[in-house]
């Protein structure tokens, strides 16, 4: 039942969100007007609507299978929800602020490196400790998925990127920490409180686009006047906004469904290794040629999942064997 649930949730993730960075780069970089200029640039807007979206689609599936949203929901949930939403919310402008201030390989190591700072965070914030083979996976997954990405061919817009400054490198740190803190504390809930993911994902989402919308309506900040004036004036691109929502809506209830059953560590591990898969699909699809060094970063990365895969077939089928004995035990009491 383990496999099915691995594979089930893996296959969710990459599906929906391989087809959300297509839309997400349909919306980002269409034309909707004349000019190359009336393009859709209102991001924190575009992530308040995704988040409003998530949390219809929650309430939608609890309803569906007559699931009470407020099931073991007290004051002190509420208050776990509103820090978690919080950080969500912070974390991606320190993100996108720091890539003006850093170079392409920096960029990658970053979006590589995501595992290290959840398996800190959750053992300096959750006390939380890891089997020894978990440090290992950690290490070879990290390593082979940043070394395939730098050995990449850089283009020349990619070269002309910003060079590393120490503000640039403080603010990524800040993104990758707040990141592990948002995932840790989400490993805190499903310990502490007998909710679903499902409804983490409606009160997740839920706050986060509150805390958004509050944001907006801010008098120093125009976005929320100005992305409502282009969504008026292109009505095209809120059909790219919908099904860019609705897309990470339903990611969203594979992500929930894995974090609820296997933790953040695990959940992060798939969208890290989502990119190595994306590039790995699209070298044999279009037969492009790999060199001898991308291919042992490859073998370091399924080295590190196969390892991981491996302890969980092992814990699995210890649980398994643990329970026909005890029911072999139970028969001959009788």
């Amino acid at each position: 039942m383990t496999v099915v649930k691995v594979i089930f949730s893996v296959t969710g993730i990459y599906a929906c969100f391989l087809t959300w960075g297509v839309l997400q780069e349909r919306v980002s970089t269409t034309s909707y007007g004349e000019s190359r200029s009336d393009r859709f640039k209102y991001f924190v807007f575009l992530n308040m609507i995704q988040s409003f979206m998530a949390s219809i689609v929650a309430f939608l599936y609890l309803l569906i299978t007559r699931k009470s949203i407020l099931d073991n929901v007290n004051s002190k949930l509420f208050i776990k929800l509103i820090q978690v939403a919080f950080f969500g919310t912070i974390g991606s402008p320190f993100g996108y602020e720091s890539l003006k201030h850093i170079d392409y390989p920096t960029m990658i190591l970053g979006k590589s490196c995501k595992l290290v700072p959840v398996m800190l965070m959750s053992k300096i914030l959750n006390r939380k400790t890891f089997p020894p083979h978990q440090y290992v996976v950690v290490f070879l997954i990290t390593v082979g998925v940043s070394s395939f990405m730098l050995l990449q061919p850089i283009s020349e817009k990619k070269k002309t990127m910003s060079s590393n400054s120490f503000y640039g490198i403080l603010l990524l740190t800040t993104n990758l920490l707040i990141d592990g803190i948002t995932n840790s504390k989400q490993d805190q809930i499903f310990e502490k409180f007998k909710i679903t993911g499902q409804q983490m994902m409606f009160f997740m989402n839920l706050f986060c686009g509150l805390l958004m919308f509050i944001y907006l309506l801010s008098p120093i900040n125009h976005e929320l006047n100005n992305a409502i004036e282009f969504c008026m004036k292109y009505p095209k691109v809120l059909e790219d906004i919908l099904f860019f929502s609705l897309c990470g809506a339903l990611g969203q209830c594979f992500i929930f469904f894995t974090l609820m059953n296997f933790g953040s560590l695990f959940l992060v591990t798939v969208n890290v290794t989502r990119k190595l898969f994306t590039i790995l699909l699209s070298i044999f699809w279009f037969e492009h040629q790999l060199n001898v060094e991308q291919w042992f970063a490859v073998l370091l990365v399924f080295s590190g999942i196969g390892l991981e895969a491996y302890n969980k077939l092992s814990v699995s089928s210890k649980k398994q064997l643990d329970e026909i004995n005890k029911k072999k035990l139970a028969g001959k009491t009788l």
